[in-house]
């Protein structure tokens, strides 16, 4: 499966959906990106560049972009920046200005999804997974996290959603709305049977919620799992792997050599 960046949405996360964080300087936007604004595009912080020119992060429709202002602030340019020696002088800022705050808004987004606890809540190590009670894939998966999760060292945030089979959504409402839903889903994926009795329609509205959030961000397969990384420069990163991974894959996802 292949790392992802937020820079393009068939990669993962960014949605024209989700409300972005607004351009917060107290000064107004010029007119020439005011009016860019107007037409869709949703603007964060801005950063300078060589030339005179003023730079911009921005994104549309799942696409980031830089948008530099002439000097005299009359009109501006959608494009990257290039030096004389052929060097990108765009990815940099819009890893910064864009990239940075979306991908903390996506990780906000899985956070405040409906989901099951599963392993030590101290545990340093978070991984959100899309779990359908009819996947044997994610049963597959849960088995194989046991060590790191029994350890104290990995928690999976299973978030439950009814996608495979006509009762999916039943039964992950059965499990979001039992007494224990951690119990429950450690009964079910050791092979119990969940009953997909009715649930309170605000237990319903919690599958629903996530199934959404799940086409929303342009996903096909369960389960598919999120979790941070740093980067070689220290900054924090999302990463994803939607079905099982390979084991390379795993263990990078675990943080650690099994346990």
């Amino acid at each position: 499966m292949p790392r992802f960046s937020l820079s393009l949405l068939s990669r993962f996360i960014m949605l024209a959906s989700i409300s972005a964080v607004p351009f917060s300087h107290a000064e107004e936007l010029p007119a020439p990106v005011q009016a860019l604004s107007n037409q869709g595009l949703t603007i964060y912080g801005q950063f300078e560049a060589p030339g005179g020119l003023r730079g911009y992060g921005a994104s549309v429709q799942g696409q980031d972009m830089a948008i530099y202002l002439t000097p005299d602030g009359q009109h501006a340019i959608v494009g990257t920046l290039m030096d004389s020696e052929g060097n990108d002088l765009t990815e940099a800022q819009l890893d910064e200005h864009v990239r940075a705050p979306l991908e903390a808004e996506t990780w906000q987004l899985l956070e405040d999804s409906h989901w099951i606890q599963d392993g030590d809540t101290e545990a340093p190590r978070i991984i959100y997974t899309f779990t359908d009670a009819n996947c044997p894939y994610c049963h597959q998966f849960w088995e194989q996290a046991r060590p790191w999760v029994e350890s104290g060292q990995v928690q999976l945030r299973h978030i439950m959603v009814g996608i495979l089979a006509h009762n999916s959504p039943a039964m992950a409402a059965a499990m979001l709305g039992a007494d224990d839903p951690a119990a429950a889903l450690n009964a079910h994926s050791k092979g119990a049977t969940i009953s997909a009795s009715a649930q309170p329609r605000d237990i319903e509205e919690q599958v629903y919620a996530n199934n959404q959030l799940f086409e929303e961000l342009g996903l096909y397969a369960t389960p598919t799992s999120a979790f941070q990384r740093e980067t070689d420069g220290g900054n924090v990163r999302i990463d994803r792997i939607q079905g099982l991974p390979s084991e390379e894959r795993f263990i990078e996802m675990m943080g650690s050599a099994a346990p």
